[in-house]
């Protein structure tokens, strides 16, 4: 779900060093959008930062992956040796 933030005023700064060429890509792509420049370049970054984050954030299931991942939470397996020795290790000093 994109996050969309419409802020009235302004209050960061953010600058970016490119060549000319890219300089010349952006403004010709943002023309062709009547955007301003400015406003193309933040509204294409927002784009590609949400895109990302919800890329990193959701995990899409098979439906036969869904399954197995609902039966793992619902009866997992018992504790065997080596997991409990790694509860062991990660559990704080005043609990043992």
């Amino acid at each position: 779900m994109p996050i969309h933030v419409h802020a009235t005023s302004r209050s960061e700064r953010s600058q970016q060093r490119v060549t000319p060429e890219v300089k010349e890509l952006l403004q010709q792509a943002a023309d062709m959008a009547g955007r301003s420049l400015s406003d193309f370049i933040i509204g294409s970054a927002q784009e590609v930062a949400e895109r990302t984050l919800v890329e990193r954030r959701v995990i899409t299931l098979t439906v036969e992956d869904s399954r197995v991942f609902a039966e793992a939470i619902l009866n997992p397996a018992p504790a065997n040796e080596k997991l409990r020795a790694a509860i062991w290790r990660h559990r704080p000093t005043a609990e043992r």
